[in-house]
């Protein structure tokens, strides 16, 4: 990866706690690898705490809150799991909001394990085709999307692409992928 990223903003939005580190650790790398800029976004000013499955993992310091930011900054959205982070963050209205706003605006949004918990409370998965940790599968069903069990899914068939994957195990195939994505999708700077 060289700089195929370069001049994009990608938000890492997550809950000021519950995040598999590694799901937000490895993609924050890629993303920065191929010439991008993360941003880590949460409710609350101050640190995200990650974890390594239940177990407390490094702090990471929150760039800008929720209430902060505007679909016009960013390039797309990252949404790491645990089983916590999501189910947290769904019940925060302006990351829902932010959410929502970047798909009806056509920008990517990249989800992994438990992530998609935050795609169904914003409504964004009917119709589409996503994949996640196994026992989300219903809740995306009910919600109108339908749920495979592949490594990695990008789904077009929308307003925007969403690009998902199961599990850790996976992330070699998120990453690159999401930076696919990423790096054919026009940016911020050359739609304006």
């Amino acid at each position: 990866m060289a700089n195929e990223l370069e001049g994009r903003r990608i938000a890492f939005l997550v809950a000021n706690e519950g995040i598999e580190q590694v799901e937000l650790t490895k993609p924050w790398e890629a993303v920065k690898q191929a010439g991008g800029r993360p941003e880590l976004i949460a409710p609350k000013a101050g640190t995200a705490q990650a974890m390594n499955h239940l177990d407390k993992a490094d702090t990471f310091p929150v760039d800008r809150t929720t209430p902060e930011v505007s679909t016009s900054e960013y390039d797309a959205i990252v949404l790491p799991g645990g089983v916590a982070n999501p189910d947290q963050l769904r019940t925060d209205s302006a990351a829902v909001t932010f959410i929502e706003s970047m798909v009806e605006a056509g920008k990517p949004i990249a989800v992994i394990c438990h992530g998609p918990w935050t795609l169904v409370e914003a409504d964004v998965v009917r119709g589409r085709t996503i994949t996640s940790w196994p026992s989300l599968q219903t809740d995306i069903r009910n919600a109108g999307g339908t749920w495979v069990d592949e490594q990695v899914v990008t789904c077009t068939a929308g307003p925007n692409t969403i690009v998902s994957s199961r599990k850790p195990d996976d992330l070699d195939a998120f990453c690159a992928t999401l930076v696919d994505v990423l790096a054919k999708t026009e940016g911020r700077s050359s739609a304006a």
